[in-house]
């Protein structure tokens, strides 16, 4: 079976949709990285990291420092599909993010969205 074409994206290359499509609702890029760094375990400059090396989805989440337990709580649909039934874990941390980014623009309360 083939890889799905996200997985080999790099992760670079959409963060700056997530960034646009949270400042549109009038959050911002800090609080974008403060989710992405819940989720992965990264630090600040780790994911400056990324970010430069180009780093590609499978890879950022299979290198991800701490990939927060927390995040089996996130629930719900993306793209159609229930996240919490997605049986591919890396497609499943990529839906994690996108979930936790839709919930930022939605103007959830980031207390929420960190399942706090």
């Amino acid at each position: 079976m083939t890889k799905h074409k996200i997985y080999t994206m790099s992760f670079a290359s959409v963060y700056p949709h997530y960034v646009t499509k949270a400042e549109k609702k009038g959050r911002t890029k800090a609080e974008v990285d403060e989710l992405i760094r819940w989720l992965t375990g990264y630090s600040q400059e780790g994911l400056e990291a990324v970010l430069e090396h180009q780093t590609d989805f499978e890879t950022f989440f299979a290198e991800a420092p701490q990939l927060n337990p927390s995040r089996s709580m996130i629930k719900g649909v993306i793209c159609g599909v229930r996240v919490e039934d997605i049986e591919e874990p890396t497609m499943q941390e990529i839906r994690y993010l996108d979930k936790l980014i839709d919930e930022l623009a939605k103007g959830k309360a980031m207390e929420k969205i960190q399942r706090k």
